[in-house]
């Protein structure tokens, strides 16, 4: 007589963690060194393509200098340079917490699902915060230049 199968045991929770935490480390290793080497400081990095070619800021111009201000707890700084970016990087931390809390607490992992309305009209506020920072009303939203 075969017996019913029974339902495994969930995985320990350090297993569970794994994922997360080492999706964490591969943000927090590049992060890190953002943090020590100032983009403010031209040589370090390559300059904007987008930027050299139009004289234009493009939506990811002055990211690594949001990346380098918000390491060092600059808010303002940091919306200053790139606040497309800060909006993402919050978006991004609450969706890790959500699977992390997921992971430690044995629940499925949440899902992110953007339709293409949502692509669609992400795509559209990008554009517009491109557009506006690249006038005289929406100077504050443009990083200095070096």
């Amino acid at each position: 007589m075969n017996a019913a199968p029974t339902a495994s045991a969930p995985p320990p929770v350090l297993r569970r963690l794994g994922p997360p935490l080492a999706a964490l480390a591969a943000v927090a290793a590049p992060t890190a060194y953002i943090a020590r080497v100032d983009p403010n400081s031209p040589g370090h990095y390559p300059d904007c393509p987008f930027l050299v070619a139009t004289g234009w800021w493009c939506p990811g111009c002055g990211g690594l200098r949001c990346v380098h201000a918000l390491a060092r707890g600059d808010l303002t700084t940091a919306l200053h340079d790139n606040a497309a970016a800060v909006l993402l990087f919050a978006v991004l931390a609450v969706l890790w917490l959500r699977w992390a809390w997921a992971a430690l607490t044995g629940g499925a992992p949440p899902r992110a699902a953007v339709g293409a309305r949502r692509w669609v009209l992400i795509g559209l506020l990008l554009l517009v915060f491109t557009a506006v920072r690249n006038l005289p009303v929406g100077a504050g939203l443009a990083p200095a230049l070096l």
